[in-house]
């Protein structure tokens, strides 16, 4: 079978290798063309473009990015087009696949989505246009079962989360560095989270030399770009493409939300939430998110309770920051956040999510090629 695949973000290709794996062993004949980044490029196939080049975030930068957007956009049907696939597989990357599989739909491809938007937060109306326009939608986080269900959805279907895979798949490699105790410190995958993040989050390093902060780099972002937010004189290292080796090795963590929240939680980590964006950005997505979304990070969201503390926006200030990190370190304070960890791997359920959605989509595959 061919498979155009597409990921917009460094979790998209994480999760998309791991997709293109489990595929490979159910499918020995598979034949891979994909937007992604470097692990799904390890696993072969044909790339078409790098998420260096398409991870833009918020409503002012992708207004200022538009006509890129566009031309990605058209380039990719033309490029579907040309390589005559049996399944286009939207991985996250909502605002983009979502677009691409509803053409995809129209012009006779089969068309799966793997890891559904948060309709249950905003823009719940794009259901309307995902129960057209695709063949499977497999969704990853528990309490969206009951979303579905209730949205006459019949075509999307619960695979679990791939990150239980991810970890469950991964090798301790000991970091050498020193004998302090190493805190972790994951500022996001793209330029804008990282300078609002970063400089926040580096300063706490002056006021705790007891320990070791590592920063969890990537390499498709560059040194140069990391070198500019750190202090030159600072205690703190970065490391790059290591992200799981410093979870696995940390006593702590300060996280920017998205999918590194949850893979803390897996590390079995406590961690402090940040994020800060543009202003315009998150006023924008204040009127228009469900006021009965509580929470922002991952793990918060799946226990439905406050398990870690999240500082948005003007709470992520160095004042909050600095008595937030304190009473992270606290023992019972720890305790009680692994114990709610523990709740949460429950709640996600076992491995195997990768097979699960494979599963699904050679199916469709399938019935394509008939």
């Amino acid at each position: 079978m061919k498979y155009y695949l597409i990921a917009g973000e460094a979790s998209g290709d994480l999760h998309g290798a791991n997709l293109m794996r489990a595929l490979q062993a159910l499918d020995p004949e598979a034949q891979f063309r994909f937007w992604g980044g470097d692990a799904m490029s390890a696993i072969g196939g044909q790339p078409v473009r790098h998420i260096r080049d398409l991870a833009i975030m918020g409503f002012i930068e992708v207004a200022a990015h538009l006509s890129t957007v566009l031309g990605n956009i058209s380039f990719c049907k033309h490029d579907i087009a040309e390589y005559k696939p049996d399944v286009v597989i939207g991985i996250d990357y909502p605002g983009f696949n979502l677009k691409i599989e509803e053409w995809a739909h129209l012009n006779g491809y089969s068309t799966a989505h793997y890891i559904s938007p948060n309709l249950w937060a905003w823009k719940k109306s794009r259901i309307k246009k995902m129960r057209r326009s695709l063949d499977t939608l497999c969704y990853i986080l528990p309490f969206e079962q009951q979303f579905f269900a209730s949205n006459n959805m019949p075509q999307a279907v619960y695979v679990g989360h791939p990150l239980l895979d991810e970890v469950e798949l991964y090798h301790r490699n000991d970091i050498a560095i020193d004998s302090k105790p190493i805190i972790a410190l994951l500022p996001g995958s793209r330029r804008q989270e990282l300078i609002h993040s970063l400089p926040a989050m580096t300063k706490l390093a002056v006021e705790h030399p007891e320990y070791h902060f590592v920063v969890a780099g990537m390499s498709i972002i560059g040194a140069n770009f990391y070198n500019m937010l750190i202090p030159a004189d600072s205690n703190i290292s970065v490391l790059y493409d290591q992200t799981y080796n410093i979870l696995a090795q940390a006593y702590a963590a300060v996280v920017c939300s998205g999918t590194a929240t949850l893979e803390t939680a897996l590390f079995n980590v406590p961690q402090v939430v940040c994020y800060r964006a543009n202003p315009v950005s998150i006023a924008i997505a204040r009127a228009i998110v469900s006021r009965r979304i509580r929470y922002i990070s991952l793990v918060n969201l799946i226990a439905d309770a406050p398990v870690v503390t999240e500082l948005i926006q003007e709470d992520f200030n160095q004042d909050r920051l600095e008595n937030e990190f304190n009473r992270m370190l606290d023992s019972a304070v720890r305790t009680q956040i692994q114990q709610s960890y523990a709740t949460l791997r429950t709640l996600l359920g076992g491995p195997g999510a990768s097979e699960r959605a494979a599963r699904q989509i050679l199916n469709i595959a399938c019935k394509h090629h008939q």
